[in-house]
C-alpha cells in the first residue's frame, strides 16, 4: 500500500488554514483532480461525510469520505471508500502567524492500474498531485 508524506509552511494563522481545509466544499478549489464534492453531511462529532468525483490519469472514480478524527485546529483524519480507498491525515502546527501543514496519504492502488508500470506511474502522479494540492493551499491562503 503506497504512502506519502508532504509538508508545507503557509504564512497564515492556523485557524484560517484549518477552517478552510475542514470545509469539504473547499477541497476542489485546491485539489487538482478532485472535481466534485457533494452530499455533504455534518456528523454528530463535528466532522463530515461527503461524496466525491475524482479524475486520476484520465479515469473517473467515485466514492465517499468520512472524517474519522477531528481535533479543532490540529488534525483531520479521513477515510475514503469507493472506487479509491485510503486514509488521509492533515496535521496543522501554528506558530507566530504561520502554519505548518503535514499531509499524509496511505492508499490502495485501484485495480485499473494493475501492471507494475501503471502502479509506478500512479505513485509518481500522486506525489505530484499532493505537491500541487499543498502549493494551491498556500497560494489560496497566504496573507
Amino acid at each position: 500500500m503506497p504512502k506519502l508524506l508532504k509538508t508545507i509552511t503557509i504564512k497564515a494563522p492556523v485557524e484560517r488554514v484549518f477552517t478552510f481545509v475542514d470545509e469539504p466544499t473547499n477541497l476542489p478549489k485546491i485539489w487538482p483532480s478532485l472535481f466534485e464534492v457533494k452530499d455533504v453531511e455534518k456528523l454528530p462529532d463535528g466532522g463530515y461525510r461527503y461524496a466525491w468525483l475524482y479524475n486520476m490519469a484520465g479515469a473517473h472514480f467515485r466514492g465517499t469520505t468520512e472524517i474519522l478524527e477531528r481535533i479543532l485546529g490540529k488534525r483531520i483524519a479521513e477515510k475514503a471508500m469507493g472506487d479509491m480507498k485510503g486514509t488521509y491525515v492533515w496535521e496543522f502546527h501554528g506558530e507566530n502567524g504561520t502554519t505548518k501543514v503535514d499531509f499524509q496519504a496511505e492508499y490502495e492502488v485501484p485495480t485499473r492500474f494493475a501492471t507494475k508500470e501503471d502502479e509506478a506511474f500512479l505513485i509518481r502522479r500522486n506525489e505530484f498531485e499532493v505537491d500541487t494540492l499543498l502549493a494551491n493551499l498556500k497560494a489560496k491562503l497566504e496573507v
